[in-house]
């Protein structure tokens, strides 16, 4: 079946039926143009064992409107179906794997002649432990809190913390997290609920979910008493039957390696919200270590050493002398680097990042210490846990009390492996350097202290640990060229320059020219000069506010711009402005529609993520205005840090990543204006820079073609369009 065209033809036929059974479709040659490029790209892949395998990559950019998920769900599926393999499509956000799962996967099964099943694939710490939750509710809660006591340092939970200072019925701890369990034991046992924490009609207190979740570092898999009726293994016994399953990037980078998901060299994959995987490989690759919070320092030798006692096995090491010097070398670092801070910072909320990458000197001497001890400590760790494994397995007699003895050690396990591994990257020297830097803050109530690295190059990443893998796989999103050009993004996720990759943009199916305005308003003040340009704007914000007939969407880069406009609100304009923060975002959206469709103007005021993935069609938002251009904000210690490497290496960080990385949010940011055929916007920017400079016009470049005009002092002035 290798490099057989009538595969090619096969899921462009699949395409072409379902389009067929879609009731009112209009013909949008843009999305059959994707169709067909992802059949032709992926039709000759070789997947499984191969010596020299063939490989295709289609990045696509599709535009609002398109269709992208009926293009690539009809194409992919009909060919993984045909290679009997497996397509794992891959997303960014909760909406976008609730439309697939909801509407288009059952649109799609519908009218295809093949069967298929679809499924949802999530993380483990969606799922209760049946073993832990065991040993806390009931009877056994005293057992239970021995073995699986809650994380003493961490924070309180924002929703704890919330209802104290709101003087709202305070509840015990203690007394919650035992009626919490009690219930969750009793609904799982009368098979009135599956195990899946987001099946649940109030989700818990993270603190409290956190302490049954079915994480990795505790179990012990099909050693396991409950391996049979493990809620997150049956999850996996019906993935494992699925023909298609819907994830998300973390989870997809998070399970390399561990056979969670179809192995990459033997499975379609899809990469939907494709721009975002650059960001989630440096979060997936960083490290962060906590220097202030190190009470489980003292419970870690207890519990090692109580394993090691009911198993009879001798420790090598002297696990209580290697926790204590752990703990004095931590905290001797905590000291230094709050001097550090002192010297940069008045305040308790602060980031400060070490220059070229390279650690303070006297910081060398601790973490050294730090990254000894805490091997010595997690050989200890890692040999009782796979002694506890090999006993579960050559006598099931043993499983049940292996498994709880596990347990305790997974408890430790996720603190221990971040101050090794966030030890390490700190120490490592090379000629591309890490992000590193120290961040204090009081969020919650009390000063906490950490210390954190990061790769700076997320493309080499990707290469490396994910492309490496794939034989076939789509990229698609509705903003990957900045621009105009793939470049930044090919170069971004690891792409640029491998042969298996081919690029297609598909316009939308819009007319921009006539639904669509772009008006840049020319301000006296440069935006670089933050206060007489926000004070400007805001003004002319207001005056233009005051004309909204029905929804509009302002977007603001950052929460003081945002509240320097909240600020200046007379009482008529506070009764149309609903302010993102102020309630939740679900409740937030449904107020703005009822008064909209009520007849009354409504306006959104938001940040980033507003600014990407907000659906508002027709009247619900005929204007969206851009305070400011959506430059990334200059104190992110990663983007100082590539910034300061690429300056190093004779490059123009500004040229190379600031202008593309900004002119895809700023497409983002446009694109909540004409999310339909049949819609009417216009978009209102403030920043002068997008037509008076050389940078701006790069971005203006690729947007789409709205009608562009200037406004000076209030009266539109008619600008050629952009090309």
């Amino acid at each position: 079946m290798l490099n057989d065209p009538s595969l090619a033809d096969l899921s462009l036929a699949a395409f072409d039926q379902m389009v067929a059974a879609t009731p009112g479709f209009r013909s949008r040659p843009g999305q059959r143009d994707m169709a067909e490029r992802i059949a032709q790209a992926l039709h000759g892949i070789s997947l499984g064992d191969q010596p020299h395998p063939d490989k295709a990559i289609a990045v696509i950019q599709a535009g609002t409107g398109v269709g992208k998920s009926a293009a690539y769900l009809a194409t992919t599926v009909a060919m993984a179906l045909a290679r009997k393999t497996r397509v794992v499509v891959s997303t960014a956000t909760v909406a976008l794997q609730e439309q697939l799962m909801t509407k288009d996967l059952p649109a799609l099964a519908a009218v295809l002649d093949t069967p298929f099943v679809y499924a949802l694939a999530k993380g483990r710490g969606r799922y209760v432990c049946k073993l832990k939750l065991e040993r806390l509710a009931g009877a056994g809660g005293d057992e239970g809190s021995e073995l699986f006591g809650v994380d003493e340092d961490a924070p309180p939970s924002p929703t704890t913390y919330g209802k104290q200072l709101k003087g709202q019925d305070w509840q015990d701890p203690e007394e919650r997290r035992m009626q919490l369990y009690d219930t969750l034991a009793s609904a799982l046992a009368a098979g009135r609920w599956d195990g899946d924490r987001d099946s649940l009609a109030e989700q818990p207190d993270p603190r409290d979910w956190a302490t049954v979740a079915a994480e990795r570092h505790t179990c012990t898999a099909r050693h396991c008493p409950r391996f049979r009726d493990c809620s997150y293994y049956n999850a996996r016994t019906q993935l494992a039957q699925a023909q298609v399953i819907v994830a998300n990037h973390d989870l997809v980078l998070a399970s390399l390696g561990m056979k969670a998901l179809p192995d990459l060299d033997n499975c379609l994959l899809v990469f939907d919200e494709g721009h975002h995987l650059p960001a989630v490989a440096l979060d997936q690759f960083s490290g962060a270590m906590d220097l202030s919070g190190l009470r489980w320092l003292d419970k870690l030798p207890r519990i090692l050493l109580d394993v090691a006692e009911k198993l009879g096995y001798a420790v090598a090491q002297d696990v209580t002398t290697l926790a204590q010097q752990l703990k004095t070398a931590m905290l001797d670092a905590g000291r230094i680097a709050m001097d550090l801070l002192r010297v940069v910072a008045t305040s308790y909320d602060v980031v400060h990042r070490f220059k070229d990458g390279q650690l303070p000197e006297a910081l060398v001497e601790p973490m050294t210490l730090i990254q000894g001890h805490a091997r010595g400590l997690s050989d200890v760790l890692e040999a009782l846990g796979a002694e506890l494994k090999l006993r579960a397995k050559e006598d099931p007699s043993q499983a049940a009390q292996c498994s709880v003895q596990y347990a305790k050690l997974g408890q430790m396990a996720p603190k221990l492996n971040s101050v090794l591994g966030t030890s390490t990257m700190l120490l490592a020297h090379e000629a591309q350097p890490m992000a590193k830097w120290l961040k204090s803050d009081t969020s919650s109530g009390l000063v906490s202290l950490s210390a954190h690295a990061c790769p700076i190059v997320p493309g080499d990443l990707l290469r490396r640990q994910l492309w490496s893998q794939v034989r076939g796989a789509v990229v698609t999103s509705a903003s990957l060229t900045s621009c105009g050009s793939f470049d930044y993004f090919l170069g971004e996720s690891g792409l640029d320059g491998l042969p298996q990759v081919s690029t297609l943009a598909v316009a939308s199916p819009f007319d921009y020219r006539t639904q669509g305005q772009l008006v840049v308003v020319e301000t006296a003040a440069d935006p670089r000069h933050v206060e007489s340009y926000t004070r400007e704007m805001v003004a002319a914000l207001l005056t233009d506010l005051r004309q909204v007939p029905h929804g509009a969407l302002v977007l603001f880069t950052s929460r003081v711009q945002m509240k320097a406009a909240v600020d200046a609100l007379d009482a008529a304009l506070l009764d149309l402005v609903l302010v993102q923060g102020q309630m939740a975002r679900t409740r937030l959206l449904g107020i703005h529609q009822a008064r909209v469709e009520a007849g009354l103007p409504s306006v959104i005021f938001g940040l980033q993520s507003f600014g990407e993935g907000l659906d508002l069609p027709g009247l619900l938002c005929e204007t969206v205005f851009i305070a400011k251009l959506p430059f990334s904000p200059p104190s992110d210690p990663v983007e100082e840090a590539r910034a300061e490497w690429l300056k190093r290496e004779g490059r123009d960080p500004f040229a190379e990543l600031v202008v593309p990385a900004t002119g895809i949010k700023l497409l983002q940011w446009t694109g909540r204006a004409i999310r339909t055929e049949d819609d009417q916007a216009r978009v209102i920017c403030y920043d002068k820079r997008l037509l008076s400079m050389a940078f701006g016009r790069r971005m203006l470049q690729g947007l789409p073609p709205y009608a562009v005009s200037r406004r000076l002092h209030g009266q539109p002035q008619a600008v050629p369009a952009q090309p």
